[in-house]
């Protein structure tokens, strides 16, 4: 039997790769680190938690870091005997000494953002709950009633990282706040996710009815406690400076980025990207009117009424058409699509922050990979020409292509490697690859699709500069007058940079100032596979078969990106 390819890929008899030592030893920790946070179970389409909720105090946060470093010893004395084991060790490592790092700064303690901290967490899990059993509405209900308890012990970290001189910025304290106002009321989204059961179509007993309504309650009374927690106690404690300093910030952009990355040289290379964007926008905007700026480009995009979608009806079955086509094109030309991975769902959000994501299928692919667009209140209009790079971006090949396919080959890698080893800038940076590969493919051919593509390149650009120049204090870009970032140098640098509505904007730059690392992963990530791919090409030559690549690269599932660059260029 030969042994299996550095991607795990079946062996050359066409048997499965036999499962190791190794797979159980990661397969472990997945389990494990599932009991411990149940919502992450849940969010991967893990079966057998959604009942549950997660130990946010600082004890329950400390045994997490006791399972890493159990995980850890267990790592350094495995024996691979092959090189997917080499991959599956390496990617385990990278990723549970960077949280072990965290773990040390004491940083968990205090996680508390306008995007991606337990004040959303909470809630947006019960978007990817099942609801069409009495059975699956139980769960729910029970979830929704263990609320109060995770708050209570997000509070108490949120204490002890206080009591150490570690509170999130103010202004972040402040979105959270409003956030969690959202969710209160006779119209907050518990009242009406609850409400649903008894619309749907199996009728479910009243006795779970009234479980479900006290849950909401039970909810709402958490969201409360949190809201006022932060209004009357954290937000006096809250810094006014948003920056992170430049020692934390190296850990996370590691987190995000699963690489180091020279800093300095690296916001230099994002101001000159949106230099070169820039100057991409202009021949772009020439060619919509000769002669036009790119301003001028954009109003007549914006006027263009075949340009226009009005309403979320039309919204969705847009995004759902636009999906279909390109899965219908690349399949078989330009990827390996198959049959299960055809299937990607179009959905409007249940939420209103204007987010645009993707969540996973699970794991038997009963819950298939979605697309889903969080609508702020009051906007009924939508730009087709803006957002087409989006579609690609979220769906395919980007991210559904990305990560259904982890989850499909499971005869190629362990639970851990499809299911849970997840990196921003492996995930993100692939996703704005796939963009810029779809217009390299001639999807973005119409100028002012292109110009879409350029203009969120051009958000992602500018996203290196503030994140990495704010956290890490670098001289500010002469053009907004040199010297120490502010929030309103940052503030007028975005605006220069991206052609958005002004409280989406708000929403991105609080993002950066409270999220620090994440935000660059993207671009960066995007310049990492960029560069694996013409290093790949260099090497092989005329051998070079970019599907192929495409197939190799994605069958490793995720990783970070230095990982993945020497498990693609065998060199573990």
């Amino acid at each position: 039997m030969t042994s299996p390819s550095a991607t795990g890929a079946p062996t050359a008899d066409g048997k499965a790769r036999a499962r190791t030592d190794v797979d159980a030893l990661a397969e472990r920790h997945l389990d494990a680190q599932l009991e411990l946070d149940p919502l992450a179970a849940t969010f991967i389409g893990a079966p057998g938690f959604d009942d549950r909720m997660p130990d946010l105090s600082p004890a329950g946060l400390q045994a997490r870091a006791e399972l890493n470093q159990r995980t850890l010893r267990e790592l350094s004395q495995a024996s691979p005997v092959d090189d997917t084991d080499k991959v599956t060790i390496a990617a385990m490592t990278e990723r549970l000494e960077v949280e072990k790092d965290l773990h040390e700064l004491g940083m968990p303690l205090w996680e508390l953002n306008n995007i991606a901290s337990p004040v959303q967490n909470l809630r947006d899990v019960f978007d990817l709950m099942p609801t069409g059993s009495a059975e699956e509405w139980s769960q729910i209900a029970t979830r929704l009633s263990a609320l109060p308890a995770a708050i209570e012990g997000y509070l108490e970290s949120l204490r002890l990282a206080a009591s150490r001189g570690d509170v999130a910025p103010r202004r972040q304290v402040q979105a959270c706040i409003t956030q969690c106002e959202g969710n209160l009321g006779a119209d907050s989204f518990f009242t009406g996710f609850v409400a649903g059961a008894a619309e749907g179509p199996t009728p479910i007993p009243q006795a779970l009815q009234a479980d479900l309504d006290r849950g909401a309650h039970a909810a709402q009374a958490g969201y409360q406690r949190l809201r006022d927690f932060l209004a009357d106690e954290l937000l006096e404690q809250a810094p006014t400076a948003d920056a992170i300093g430049a020692e934390r910030y190296a850990v996370l952009s590691r987190q995000f980025l699963g690489a180091s990355v020279d800093l300095e040289e690296t916001y230099a290379w994002g101001l000159a990207e949106v230099a070169r964007i820039q100057g991409l926008m202009v021949e772009t905007a020439d060619q919509i009117k000769s002669g036009a700026t790119v301003a001028e480009a954009i109003a007549i995009l914006d006027a263009d009424p075949v340009r226009k979608l009005r309403g979320t009806d039309q919204l969705q079955a847009w995004m759902q058409e636009r999906s279909d086509a390109a899965i219908e094109a690349l399949a078989g030309s330009h990827f390996e699509i198959s049959e299960q991975l055809r299937r990607l769902e179009c959905r409007i959000a249940p939420t209103h922050t204007g987010v645009i994501y993707y969540s996973g299928p699970s794991e038997d692919f009963s819950r298939p990979g979605r697309m889903w667009w969080s609508v702020p209140p009051g906007v009924t209009e939508f730009a087709t020409w803006r957002e087409l790079t989006t579609v690609y971006h979220e769906g395919v090949p980007g991210h559904h292509l990305q990560i259904a396919r982890a989850v499909e080959v499971k005869d190629l890698l362990n639970r851990w490697r499809r299911l849970a080893s997840w990196v921003s800038g492996h995930g993100e940076g692939w996703a704005l690859y796939a963009e810029w590969l779809m217009a390299d493919l001639g999807f973005m051919d119409d100028p002012g699709n292109r110009l879409g593509l350029l203009d969120g390149q051009s958000l992602r650009a500018a996203r290196v500069v503030i994140d990495i120049g704010v956290h890490c204090d670098l001289p500010a870009p002469a053009e907004v007058g040199g010297g120490s970032w502010t929030y309103d140098k940052a503030w007028q640098f975005l605006n220069s940079h991206a052609n958005m509505a002004p409280e989406f904007l708000r929403y991105e730059l609080e993002r950066y100032l409270g999220w620090p690392g994440q935000a660059p992963s993207y671009k960066i990530g995007e310049r990492l596979w960029l560069q694996l791919r013409d290093e790949t090409r260099a090497r092989e030559g005329a051998d070079f078969d970019l599907k192929a690549f495409h197939r190799r690269a994605l069958d490793l599932g995720g990783l970070g990106l230095d990982i993945l660059r020497q498990a693609v260029l065998k060199e573990l």
